[in-house]
């Protein structure tokens, strides 16, 4: 069987891309943005940086803001219809995944108005065409929704998230500016650098990994293990690095899949609005050491990633705690809650163990799992 990678076809890196936005509009012919971005980006003047980029070059837009933190089934179906008002032929996403996601909802539906039920396009859709054209500039380093073909959208009725992955979602152009994100404060610079993490390590160990997203895997882990600190610090290196360690985890996991600390994430986000990364960080530890017997040597070369010297002289079991404790280390380090204590209610284990075994992420996890044994990962975190 072939493996297939999907990436954008440009991409820009390094403080400032956000002012080869325009250049990229008028090669392509682009009349009118429809742009995407909170509430928050907007309100504290992030959003701004890119707008003036667009006022600047005359080019006439259309802002977008009924987005929440874990984007809804609402929020798409409104967006569809402000964009069909606009006169939009291209979308702009401004902000972390919720923008992202909401936006790659939106082209999707507008270029495949046969998925106008937002929940269609759950799982691995059989849409027909390419979505409207999306620019995607990050302003957290962490989902790396512009370089995936997946999107999370909350069905509030139900209190689920769905995974909707398509290659045809993919945006055309990323802008990834370190500037765009230095306004983060310092615990969402954590949440969503444990997420970029979580990306890494499950991308690496996932059922799909090979050769070629093991390099991006590894090396990803190497650069957020260096720099998540100095970035929760608000250094510009820091800033910089996890900026391109978030990216290079998206190139890789995109392609081969997550598993189960994704999958029983997302029942957090949907049931309680918790932080995405913060709920893969307090995960993700634990999960590791559940999954340590199905992944090989694996773990000594995210120990060595993570900055653990003398593995070679280690054995199974200690490379294994060793990969496991440094994780843990820089979660700590970073002010990553330990436990689910302040956020699960025992009551809600059968639900949310039900609703991540069902979660898209879950088959590709290296360890057959069950709902009794996802149950009893949620009690020890408790």
């Amino acid at each position: 069987m072939a493996n297939r990678f999907v990436l954008n076809e440009t991409s820009y890196h390094g403080a400032g891309a956000i002012q080869e936005i325009a250049a990229e509009a008028k090669g392509r012919g682009f009349q009118k943005a429809f742009v995407c971005s909170d509430p928050d980006l907007v309100k504290f003047g992030v959003t701004k940086k890119v707008l003036d980029v667009l006022e600047g070059a005359g080019l006439p837009y259309e802002l977008y803001s009924n987005i929440k933190p874990n984007p809804t089934i609402e929020n798409v179906q409104t967006g569809v219809e402000a964009y069909k008002k606009s006169g939009a032929d291209y979308l702009i996403a401004i902000g972390g995944g919720s923008s992202m996601d909401t936006a790659k909802a939106i082209g999707m539906i507008i270029n495949n108005p046969d998925f106008a039920d937002v929940r269609s396009l759950e799982g691995v859709a059989p849409t027909t065409n390419k979505s409207v054209p999306i620019f995607a500039v990050p302003t957290t380093a962490g989902t790396a929704a512009e370089v995936t073909i997946n999107y999370v959208i909350t069905d509030a009725e139900k209190n689920r998230k769905m995974v909707c992955v398509d290659p045809k979602d993919i945006p055309v152009v990323a802008f990834v500016d370190s500037e765009m994100m230095a306004s983060m404060p310092k615990g969402l610079t954590a949440a969503t650098g444990m997420d970029a993490l979580t990306h890494a390590i499950e991308g690496y160990i996932t059922a799909g990994a090979w050769e070629l997203s093991d390099m991006f895997h590894l090396k990803a882990i190497e650069i957020i293990a260096r720099s998540l600190r100095g970035a929760v610090d608000n250094t510009p290196e820091g800033r910089e690095d996890m900026a391109l360690g978030q990216y290079v985890a998206g190139m890789g996991f995109s392609n081969v899949g997550l598993g189960i600390v994704h999958s029983m994430a997302h029942p957090l986000g949907a049931l309680y609005d918790t932080p995405h990364g913060v709920a893969n960080a307090i995960i993700l530890p634990t999960v590791m050491e559940y999954n340590a017997q199905a992944t090989g040597d694996k773990y000594k070369y995210i120990a060595q990633a993570m900055g653990v010297t003398g593995t070679e002289s280690m054995t199974q079991e200690e490379y294994r705690k060793a990969a496991v404790d440094a994780v843990k280390k820089l979660s700590e380090d970073v002010g990553i809650p330990k436990d689910l204590k302040e956020i699960v209610k025992e009551e809600d284990i059968p639900f949310l163990a039900q609703s991540a075994y069902d979660d898209a992420c879950r088959p590709g996890n290296p360890r057959e799992t069950s709902v009794e044994e996802i149950t009893q990962l949620y009690k020890s975190l408790l």
